[in-house]
């Protein structure tokens, strides 16, 4: 038995290299090896914060039985869906198809060729014995069947894809279907859509927020206030340190399933970001404020960039860390606090998770309570969050994933923007150089790196799409050049690797590694899609550059999604956010003000260049916060070198001056706050 991941860059292939399983890392001589034995192949899908991912290898492959069935009948490969999202993406395909449903772990049984003949998920290990052992048999006894059922499923899940399929022109009249649908699936009760387990609705968010802010409707706004408002106030939200959890198991966001994940985050932190800047709600700017705080403290790494999760274990047990009884409340805060933060936070004595113990819920409105009561839930959080540092803590997967970080980046550069932090300011700018000189490998974009050290898988649509938005956004952060030169290279790359031909994209390059099938999934689920990312990065180009070509691509690339916009708009919530852009324009902002000082504090690297005279600050504040959905804003002197936004953009006067367009085509310019807000506001 050779083990063979522990070279592996990916937690969760490190997490196995002690397994009694002859473990393979994906690649060519693995299937290779099961050609030369004549064997199936076995691959386990899965990541490193899966709670079942956890059970199952505790139960099956440590144990030294079910390896030897394994070792002997099977050779076994072991993925990281993040890592190899295009490796997931066709067997989950695959699965969805045999079995009605998908998840993680994985586990799929396939010919030498990589063609899957069945396929599962979890299994218990009295069950996951037999199947190996009905597995084996069959491929002994009945091989004919077994090569066909895969060519035949190889076959089902080759035609499964959006490319060639129905189009529509992106309307008012279709988002606003889009709308009329997501709202029927509304929970009035607890908020947000669907019933239990029930994630959070970010990117669906994102679209309600910018179609308010198109049409002006009060009802839509309403729908984000309550699910923001739920889920921020429930368990799914860390109410000591920040974060949310991947979803809550009931209804009511109170018990979730704890790992957090930074893209879950990052799409979060924008969501209420965008709330704030609408509304002005402190709930909304507490809770973005303390996500992007829990982004830099809790999912930085040395090297660089963010890392991927914390696990929803500690020490093998799920909610460890987090959950609390009023005993143990108490013992941390004394009789009195102890009685206060246990109604403060609804920890009872019947609980509401395992064993007695609760998960920690706000249940009073501390953002708008008088100062002495917030004095004393600060207090409180803090002597509770110190306690729980002595616990065991989740684990952390390291690994740094290029489009995730994309989303943080656009993340923590609108957070920055929009309140001021100079924290989430840097950290977008630091984040993106690390993307852009660690993750860019002779033009072409590596999908995850650890330690400071790049991986081998490349990168696929999402990453691209993910990375030039991010790019895009540093570029509106800082008005320099470079980046908007970084993502039209990625923007390049995408046009001419990914294309199916019809307007559509494939997640994989057409030169990258040759799958069973080659996937190209439109839809938006935990993260977006390959497809919105582009189109979001694609509109945002054309609107900073001038450049048309690239908004025509993402103009027929959104056709393609559109009947799934009215029609499943759960299922394309990013997309639907892109279009909204889109169709308001989106408006271009260029705001000229005077040649910046040679202070640290105007250095274009980390910061709106002339933040310190009030004049450009008002202009400056009132462009961000009332600017249409998907607008773009420069700041910068006139002219500025690889900045086309300020071209030909003098100041009036010699004061601070806004210059609006949509379309490329532009209103008088502006130099009053009150003026530009009115532009805007029509």
């Amino acid at each position: 038995m050779a083990n063979r991941l522990a070279d592996a860059t990916s937690p969760y292939l490190l997490q196995h290299q002690h397994n009694p399983v002859d473990w393979w890392q994906w690649s060519p001589e693995a299937f290779e090896e099961a050609r030369r034995r004549d064997v199936p192949v076995l691959i386990s899908v899965g990541y490193a914060a899966c709670h079942w991912c956890h059970v199952m290898a505790h139960e099956s492959f440590e144990d030294e039985a079910i390896a030897r069935l394994m070792n002997d009948g099977f050779v076994a490969i072991k993925v990281d869906r993040e890592e190899r999202p295009d490796v997931d993406a066709v067997y989950m395909t695959a699965t969805q198809a045999m079995t009605g449903q998908g998840g993680w772990p994985m586990t799929v049984f396939a010919t030498p060729g990589g063609d899957p003949f069945f396929c599962g998920t979890y299994y218990p290990k009295p069950h996951f014995a037999r199947l190996l052992e009905s597995v084996g048999e069959a491929w002994r006894d009945k091989r004919d069947d077994v090569v066909k059922q895969g060519a035949a499923v190889v076959q089902a899940i080759g035609g499964a894809q959006l490319v060639g399929g129905p189009t529509a022109p992106i309307s008012a009249d279709l988002l606003t279907a889009g709308v009329t649908a997501l709202l029927k699936d509304q929970d009035r009760t607890y908020g947000g859509f669907g019933g239990a387990p029930k994630f959070p609705p970010h990117m669906n968010l994102l679209f309600l927020l910018r179609h308010h802010q198109r049409t002006g409707s009060a009802e839509v706004l309403e729908v984000v206030r309550e699910a923001a408002e739920r889920m921020g106030r429930g368990g799914i939200y860390d109410q000591l340190a920040g974060g949310f959890a991947r979803y809550s198991v009931d209804a009511h966001w109170t018990v979730p399933h704890f790992e957090k994940m930074l893209y879950d985050n990052a799409l979060l932190l924008r969501a209420y970001t965008q709330l704030w800047r609408l509304t002005g709600d402190p709930f909304a700017r507490r809770i973005a404020d303390e996500t992007a705080a829990f982004l830099l403290r809790d999912l930085g790494t040395p090297a660089g960039g963010l890392a991927s999760a914390l696990d929803a274990d500690a020490d093998g047990v799920e909610g460890l860390t987090y959950a609390w009884t009023p005993a143990q409340l108490t013992e941390v805060l004394g009789p009195e606090d102890g009685a206060w933060a246990a109604d403060l936070f609804r920890v009872t004595a019947q609980g509401t998770f395992e064993h007695g113990s609760s998960v920690l819920v706000l249940a009073r409105d501390i953002d708008a309570a008088e100062p002495s009561l917030v004095t004393r839930w600060s207090g409180v959080r803090a002597k509770l969050l110190a306690a729980r540092a002595t616990r065991p803590q989740p684990a952390r997967d390291d690994k740094v994933v290029a489009s995730w970080n994309g989303l943080a980046v656009t993340a923590l550069a609108e957070h920055g923007t929009l309140t001021g932090s100079a924290d989430s300011r840097e950290a977008a700018v630091a984040i993106a150089d690390v993307l852009a000189t660690r993750h860019l490998v002779d033009g072409r974009l590596r999908r995850v790196s650890r330690d400071g050290v790049v991986g081998e898988p490349v990168g696929v649509l999402d990453d691209y799409g993910c990375v030039a938005e991010a790019f895009l956004a540093v570029h509106q952060l800082t008005a320099d050049g470079r980046w908007l030169t970084l993502a039209r290279d990625l923007l390049d790359v995408a046009l001419a690797h990914f294309p199916t031909g019809d307007g559509g994209f494939y997640d994989t390059a057409d030169d990258a590694e040759r799958l069973v099938t080659r996937p190209a999934d439109p839809t938006d689920n935990a993260t977006p899609s390959g497809l919105s990312a582009l189109c979001a990065a694609l509109i945002t180009y054309a609107a900073l550059s001038g450049e048309t070509a690239y908004r025509e691509a993402a103009d027929a690339a959104l056709e393609r999604v559109a009947p799934l916009i009215a029609g499943h708009p759960r299922f394309a919530g990013y997309s639907a956010a892109v279009a909204e852009a889109a169709l308001a324009g989106p408006y271009e902002i260029a705001i000229a003000v005077a040649p910046a000082g040679t202070s640290s504090e105007h250095a274009p690297t980390t910061a709106v260049p002339a933040a310190a005279d009030p004049a450009a600050r008002a202009l400056i504040e009132a462009a961000h916060r009332h600017a249409p959905p998907g607008a773009v804003i420069v700041v910068g002197e006139p002219d500025r070198p690889g900045v086309p936004l300020l071209a030909g953009r003098p100041l009036i006067g010699g004061a601070p001056t806004a210059y609006v367009c949509r379309g490329f085509v532009c209103d008088r310019p502006v130099t009053d706050p009150e003026e530009l807000v009115a532009r805007l506001r029509n």
